[in-house]
């Protein structure tokens, strides 16, 4: 009755280098339909429930890196032992306390530098000798010297490496500081690492916060339902719709070939690339937000409107919140934070956010805007320090003041001068290359051309308009933000399940190739 390819079908199953799964994808969604079937069976069951998720979720990685889950297996089995070894000590024997965490940290970033960072270590290595006119002996006659040449390794990054390594580091460092108490299940502790929501792009869930939701009774209150709904479709329309068409459609073109386009459209490009990754992100971290809500967990906020920002500062306290969070507490306060003087604080900014830039990727782009993203928050904060009275807020937030006064028209001033310092480092973020980035900033000082914006406009119809539909919804006041998500919640079972159902045919109907993988992948 069925014509039903079996072959095929077995193929969609295995892991396809070229197609990982993702939430936007056929695949994911009709797995992820059985897999809520069996989980609300096993809603009394809370160990096999655990074990279950726990299943689905090595199986979810294995569709995203293959054979690489191992990696997973080793960082969460290793961790779990170091962190129970930890909280059997007495805290009087720091030595061995010491020890175990440093052998935390020599692991998981060990596994991290490796598959991520040898080739570039090893290019950048050879380059710097070359450059200081280091050379070595052939090796074929020995009778000359020659440059060293690195070799690149074929070497795979698994999918989601820096974020399940960060999760579980964060955790046998919370052990040692006493924060939390180490568990006694490795399931649960495996549960956590690989919890499939957030596992390959975030955001990066505290042990503190996600632990003891683990063993509590099943229950999803409408409330949590409704609200699963709404993140769901909202990430689902940012991703799918916004994010992808303006990339495939503009400006993917654009920072392939800059100089074939004039010096609007390569600004254009940036501002189109500046509300892709946005709506890229935000969109994986909404959905992930969402699927977690409808199985019963509470994931925190990821984003909070960064473009709305009045300054660097504040824009990394609404970016990617979990990543900035912790780099703040397990690196910059290790640093020293603010404790020992301004020269330290800025110093330690620096060196955090080097790293930052560096944790998104194995590039000297990277590292430079990581680096430039450091000193415009110096620069921030000297502001605040030398001209408080022309800051758009009237004090730095701080634990004892997190929501200080704003300055309505300085505000102003300061969100369009953040937005355009963000979104030009973004080109940097985006373009393979030091000399794509020049290219792009040549066409735009340069080669500027605004005679031909509604020549533009009409040759890119859609992405004007997505364009112009993402940043008016990016900056729709919070309360109308609030507004909407209210009167979703409220609508009834079918009417919900006819919103998804319409977005995905709309999707479907704008597809112009392939599923495009989350940007935050590659990290």
């Amino acid at each position: 009755m069925f014509d039903i390819d079996l072959s095929r079908l077995i193929e969609q199953l295995l892991y396809q280098p070229d197609s990982p799964m993702i939430f936007s994808s056929g695949i994911f969604l009709f797995l992820f339909l059985g897999f809520t079937l069996i989980y609300n069976q096993l809603s009394k069951a809370d160990t096999v429930r655990i074990l279950f998720v726990t299943l689905f979720s090595y199986y979810f990685y294995y569709k995203s890196s293959g054979l690489f889950f191992w990696l997973l297996a080793l960082v969460t089995v290793s961790d779990y032992c170091i962190a129970r070894a930890i909280g059997g000590l007495e805290q009087r024997n720091r030595l061995l306390r010491k020890t175990l965490v440093f052998l935390s940290l020599l692991l998981d970033l060990g596994l991290l530098f490796f598959f991520k960072y040898t080739n570039f270590l090893g290019e950048t290595l050879c380059t710097l000798l070359t450059d200081w006119g280091i050379y070595v002996p052939s090796v074929i006659s020995g009778s000359y010297l020659q440059a060293v040449v690195w070799q690149p390794r074929d070497i795979f990054l698994p999918v989601g490496i820096s974020f399940f390594t960060f999760q579980s580091l964060s955790y046998t460092i919370d052990v040692y500081r006493g924060t939390i108490r180490p568990l006694n299940s490795l399931l649960d502790y495996t549960f956590y690492v690989s919890f499939f929501p957030q596992l390959v792009a975030g955001p990066i869930v505290r042990a503190r916060d996600f632990i003891p939701q683990i063993r509590r009774p099943l229950f999803v209150s409408s409330q949590m339902f409704g609200t699963g709904v709404f993140f769901i479709i909202a990430g689902l329309f940012k991703k799918a719709v916004i994010s992808d068409y303006i990339s495939i459609n503009f400006v993917e073109r654009v920072f392939d070939q800059p100089d074939l386009y004039s010096g609007l459209e390569n600004l254009l490009a940036v501002y189109g690339y500046t509300l892709q990754i946005y709506c890229d992100f935000s969109g994986y971290s909404d959905m992930a937000i969402g699927i977690a809500l409808l199985l019963g967990f509470q994931f925190p906020k990821n984003f909070d409107s960064p473009y709305k920002s009045a300054s660097v500062t504040e824009f990394w306290r609404r970016w990617h919140i979990s990543l900035s969070s912790w780099l703040k507490d397990y690196l910059y306060i290790s640093l020293g934070g603010n404790r020992h003087g301004k020269f330290r604080q800025y110093l330690n900014l620096l060196i955090t956010m080097l790293l930052g830039g560096l944790w998104h990727g194995a590039s000297l782009n990277f590292i430079l805007w990581g680096g430039l993203h450091g000193v415009l928050l110096c620069l921030d904060k000297m502001w605040h320090t030398l001209c408080p009275v022309l800051c758009p807020l009237s004090s730095l937030p701080d634990r004892h003041n997190p929501q200080p006064k704003k300055r309505p028209l300085r505000g102003l001033v300061g969100g369009l001068i953040t937005f355009h310092l963000i979104a030009a480092l973004w080109v940097l973020f985006r373009a393979p290359s030091f000399a794509i980035a020049e290219k792009v900033f040549h066409q735009i000082w340069y080669k500027f051309e605004p005679q031909i914006f509604l020549q533009w406009c009409t040759s890119y119809k859609g992405v004007a308009f997505l364009m112009l539909l993402g940043y008016l919804l990016h900056w729709l006041p919070e309360s109308l933000s609030r507004m909407t998500r209210s009167l979703v919640i409220r609508l009834p079972l079918l009417i919900k399940a006819l919103l998804i159902v319409a977005l995905i045919w709309f999707v479907i109907q704008i597809k112009s190739s392939d599923v495009q993988p989350f940007i935050y992948f590659q990290f």
